[in-house]
């Protein structure tokens, strides 16, 4: 399982990892794949440095990327403070109203609640690149598109490809003309921020726009070899996967505390997601629960723009967390959520990545002939 991106990124398959843990990425890299760490639950500078000091210590020397989350155009943005100052009263009093009504407790007084909040912010995404371009890195993503070209410029100094997800075609070209290296062909399927195509319909569309300029990944509903397989098929240079590595034994080592929320996620079926702009303010596909359904009811809200979303219901979000009740979580997940239903060792996921793929291509090769 071999393509022109193992060469790009110098890894041995073409399977890219992104998660919020940096164990999980580590062992990603460390099977063979290129991990990619999202940086946007770091408030901090010193923080994201730390974590990536221990990823360049704990990779075996193994390439790794990091994930941003930067618009193209520069906001007009103020401090968290000036922000939240821009949430109607309304929201305010809905989510506390909600919390009460689904038994959500209140958090212990000494709960540091900044964690993730400011992360979504574009002053603080450019201070991750910083921080990022100091450390090995092997490529930079945008979770939102095109960084600025300025971004994209800096990091073509360091020797850093960027890569871009888009959801069409035009989106696609847009990026490559603004000197994206790599792009991210997501599917509606897929986790957290998503567009309206599916990936078995975007993919060639987008394949066919740019793949003669730049590899595309393939991302969206993959979590086996057998979609991987697929991907290929459909001309992208390699995957690009997320949730497959939420229910992996490296997360919980990370986030211990995620106990609820993996009980949730090996429970769900894939019909058991929605796509909505409740968790920052962008079209997002999480687990559907009792709190996404609260948000649905006739008498909710409008959800607020990006990052003013985000930054209202930050709050709810880490007393959810603490509550512990599975039924309440919020949490990203693409519909391959339906497949999680083991916790596994990353290096057992990429694997039965790797041989379900080689599996695949001998069955069809059988086809052909």
């Amino acid at each position: 399982m071999r393509t022109s991106l193992c060469d790009t990124l110098g890894i041995d398959v073409p399977i890219v990892g992104f998660t919020p843990s940096e164990h999980v990425a580590a062992a990603i890299s460390r099977a063979g794949g290129l991990g990619v760490l999202g940086c946007v639950r770091f408030n901090e500078a010193d923080e994201l440095d730390r974590v990536l000091g221990w990823m360049d210590e704990n990779t075996d020397g193994r390439p790794y990327g990091v994930d941003v989350v930067m618009p193209s155009k520069i906001p007009t943005e103020g401090s968290s403070v000036d922000l939240s100052g821009m949430i109607p009263d309304e929201h305010r009093a809905f989510v506390e109203r909600t919390l009460a009504q689904l038994g959500v407790p209140e958090l212990p007084d000494d709960t540091d609640e900044r964690a993730g909040v400011l992360g979504w912010l574009h002053s603080v995404a450019r201070a991750h690149v910083e921080v990022a371009l100091k450390h090995p890195i092997k490529l930079i993503a945008n979770a939102l598109g095109s960084p600025p070209t300025d971004v994209i410029g800096q990091a073509h100094e360091r020797g850093v490809p960027v890569a871009a997800l888009a959801g069409k075609a035009e989106h696609a070209r847009r990026h490559v003309d603004n000197g994206v290296d790599i792009v991210v062909a997501q599917g509606y399927e897929a986790g957290g921020h998503t567009g309206e195509i599916a990936s078995m319909v975007l993919l060639p569309e987008v394949v066919d726009a740019v793949g003669d300029r730049v590899p595309v990944l393939a991302a969206g509903g993959i979590g086996s070899g057998r979609q991987a397989a697929a991907a290929l098929a459909l001309g992208a240079a390699g995957v690009w996967t997320g949730s497959v590595w939420l229910t992996t034994e490296e997360y919980l080592q990370t986030m211990p505390e995620s106990a609820a929320m993996h009980r949730a996620l090996l429970d769900a079926t894939s019909a058991d997601t929605v796509r909505t702009r409740i968790y920052t303010g962008k079209p997002a596909r999480l687990l559907k629960t009792r709190w996404t359904e609260a948000w649905a009811a006739p008498d909710a809200p409008e959800p607020l723009p990006m990052p003013l979303q985000n930054l209202l219901v930050s709050h709810a979000h880490h007393r959810i967390h603490a509550a512990g009740d599975p039924s309440v979580v919020s949490m990203p997940v693409g519909q391959i959520v339906g497949r999680l239903n083991a916790v596994r060792p990353v290096a057992e996921v990429v694997d039965e990545m790797v041989r379900d793929v080689a599996a695949t291509v001998e069955r069809l090769r059988g086809v052909v002939s």
